[in-house]
């Protein structure tokens, strides 16, 4: 369904079982920076008054995901560690040249968004099978459904706002680009990592 053409090394999993405490962290600050491209999307395309409304509602949604993974970190006696860079990010966003028309602009952004948000469901439904934690388990098989439905909704919009034929042929383009980094993930504590 995610259409991601390389799937992660389920070794991940065992990384993250020994350092929960980072990946929590890491995993805070994702759904932080998924509320921020949210709100720089309603203030780049106001224009696109269909976007704005899902993207205010994505806000408070992420925000809301921010609220939850935080309140894990606190229940567990830890606190929110530093952000770091996001690697995976990143190098993803290098993939389509600068410039453009704002539309096409628009476009390449939420292609982006649709594969990051991919990305996290695949990994958030890996932990939600792998995990030994069983309450951290079930927390993660809840956010893969949302994230499931951000990443088909980003989709959507790509197509509304593009040329359906050239915005499917980016986004295969952009899958295999995704599946090269790939290769040299999956070896960290981090949700993309």
């Amino acid at each position: 369904m995610l259409g991601l053409k390389l799937p992660t090394d389920p070794r991940w999993v065992n990384i993250v079982e020994k350092n929960i405490e980072d990946i929590l962290s890491d995993h805070a600050f994702c759904e932080q920076k998924a509320a921020s491209t949210a709100i720089s999307l309603i203030i780049g395309y106001p224009e696109y008054t269909e976007l704005v409304q899902a993207m205010a509602a994505l806000v408070k949604e992420e925000i809301s995901h921010f609220k939850m993974v935080h309140d894990k970190i606190v229940e567990r006696g830890w606190v929110l560690g530093r952000d770091r860079k996001d690697a995976y990010v990143l190098k993803l966003v290098t993939f389509f040249p600068k410039g453009g028309s704002r539309t096409t602009q628009l476009v390449h952004r939420l292609l982006y968004a649709a594969l990051i948000e991919a990305r996290s469901c695949e990994r958030f439904r890996l932990l939600s099978e792998e995990l030994q934690d069983k309450e951290l388990a079930e927390f993660y098989r809840k956010l893969m459904v949302s994230e499931a439905n951000h990443y088909t909704m980003f989709l959507g919009f790509a197509r509304q706002y593009g040329e359906r034929e050239e915005v499917d042929k980016k986004w295969q383009q952009l899958l295999d680009f995704e599946a090269e980094l790939m290769k040299d993930l999956s070896k960290s504590e981090t949700i993309h990592g």
